[in-house]
């Protein structure tokens, strides 16, 4: 996943090591600036798509390798059907909506996911395989919120940490293609280039997981850009209700369901009054205390787990569901300004 920092060592590294078939997938096309860490490619590909140099590049390095391209952006409606015709998944997205929709996806077809990440002087690195340990969502159950944690382009990266991690990538995945030595499965190794320095924490699966845990609610590819909070998926009136909005309608006496669906513990700092408590792991089996009929919006803290609440109930038919945008801490912030926070 993605011909950039990450994808051009790990790419280059296969290759040389003559895998057989290379899938890429990238929809970008090469800039001056990725010069830096973006090893696949060169001055004279500027403008040129990253597919195209990348696969001129592979075959340059191994004409026997199969390159196989997708100039596309990986998403719900398509990810499946790219990510179901390889046997070893390697993800080296920048964005979490990404990270999240190749996990999950990696979940449902039983595929292993090499994960990489780098920002600055950092990287980590892990192989996420729901069949013998956690998945990404397991690390991560939630998303930063938006804007919090910015791109390599806003932030900056040391352009040869992405080449040791990208490097370890393809480590790992040849290991699981060679069956040999002891993968990352449960662990996750942390990359510090200004000290040099490696540590290793150890990963357990969350039963809990909404996509591998014990009883997952995540069947299914969801709005990922919406999961995340992105604006473009925050403005759309039909996913989710700004507190303004709930605000006016809730004092015309508008008969909404709210259902709030975080912890016990962040009930007791801050609530809704009138919202149903249903905790978003309880959901699936406690529909049938909803109202199919009813109008229902779905709250959480900052929106997030309400966005997937939203996806369950209209997965299992509820027609009229919104998710509260911004959540409850937005409602105190813009509704009501005495609600305790956190």
């Amino acid at each position: 996943m993605g011909a950039g920092g990450l994808g051009s060592p790990a790419a280059l590294y296969l290759a040389a090591a003559g895998v057989g078939t290379l899938g890429l997938v990238d929809s970008d096309a090469v800039e001056l600036s990725n010069l830096q860490r973006q090893i696949l490619h060169g001055t004279a590909a500027v403008g040129v798509s990253k597919l195209d140099s990348a696969s001129a590049r592979i075959k340059d390095l191994n004409p026997h390798v199969q390159v196989e391209t997708f100039p596309t952006r990986l998403a719900s409606h398509n990810a499946l059907e790219i990510l179901r015709g390889f046997d070893v998944i390697l993800d080296g997205s920048d964005n979490f909506p990404t990270r999240y929709l190749v996990n999950d996806g990696c979940v449902l077809l039983g595929k292993p996911n090499v994960y990489g990440a780098v920002f600055r002087f950092e990287g980590q690195a892990s192989v996420f395989d729901a069949a013998r340990g956690p998945c990404y969502r397991c690390l991560y159950p939630d998303p930063p919120p938006p804007g919090m944690v910015p791109s390599c382009a806003e932030g900056g990266v040391l352009g040869v940490v992405p080449g040791i991690v990208g490097t370890l990538q393809a480590l790992e995945a040849l290991k699981l293609v060679l069956g040999v030595g002891e993968s990352l499965v449960g662990r996750l190794v942390l990359v510090d280039g200004l000290r040099v320095r490696f540590r290793e924490l150890t990963l357990r699966k969350d039963p809990a997981c909404p996509v591998c845990g014990d009883h997952p609610t995540v069947r299914e590819l969801i709005d990922y850009e919406a999961f995340c909070g992105l604006s473009g998926a925050q403005e759309d009136s039909a996913v989710e209700i700004t507190p303004e909005e709930l605000a006016r309608r809730l004092a015309a006496g508008e008969k909404l369901r709210l259902v709030d669906v975080r912890e016990p513990f962040e009930l007791e700092i801050c609530r809704l009054d009138g919202a149903v408590h249903i905790p978003l792991r309880d959901l699936p089996a406690r529909m049938q205390e909803l109202d199919r009929r009813s109008e229902i919006v779905t709250v959480c803290h900052h929106g997030r787990r309400s966005l997937q609440a939203r996806e369950i109930l209209r997965g299992a038919g509820f027609s009229q569901v919104r998710s509260l945008k911004g959540g409850v801490d937005a409602w105190a912030v813009e509704v009501e300004p005495e609600m305790g926070r956190y």
